[in-house]
């Protein structure tokens, strides 16, 4: 299947983000649907406050991604943290938060469910 970004429907636009997601972009054996995104992400957002409210205040979603140009880290439930920039791919697993170090744009693949999950949360968070 090939998709081209400005088909992927936003799910989320607020100053300094874009989220799309796609769903039933594939099946994953194991983890059911999975969900292909594309962030546009600038330099300075982070997830703290938009993940606060789910389990221990963490997307709890499985990512496999890359990043076509920026950095971002992530830090995890123990407070270790792990940068990613251009041209990495990465995997990022559930009890993560994400901080966005020099403006990006990743591709990510999720599983749909969860991440959905996540998805409508921040949306609601950001309506409050």
């Amino acid at each position: 299947m090939r998709i081209a970004k400005e088909d992927v429907d936003v799910k989320l636009e607020i100053p300094g983000a874009v989220i799309r997601q796609r769903t039933d972009f594939g099946d994953a054996t194991g983890l059911g649907k999975i969900s292909c995104e594309y962030f546009s992400l600038s330099a300075g957002v982070d997830t703290i406050p938009l993940f606060q409210g789910l389990e221990g205040d963490l997307c709890q979603c499985p990512h496999w991604g890359y990043v076509l140009r920026g950095q971002l880290t992530t830090t995890d439930v123990d407070g270790a943290q792990e940068t990613v920039n251009a041209n990495d791919l990465f995997y990022w697993p559930p009890g993560h938060n994400v901080k966005v170090d020099a403006d990006a744009e990743i591709v990510m693949f999720s599983p749909q469910r969860e991440h959905s999950h996540v998805i409508n949360h921040m949306i609601e968070k950001v309506k409050s």
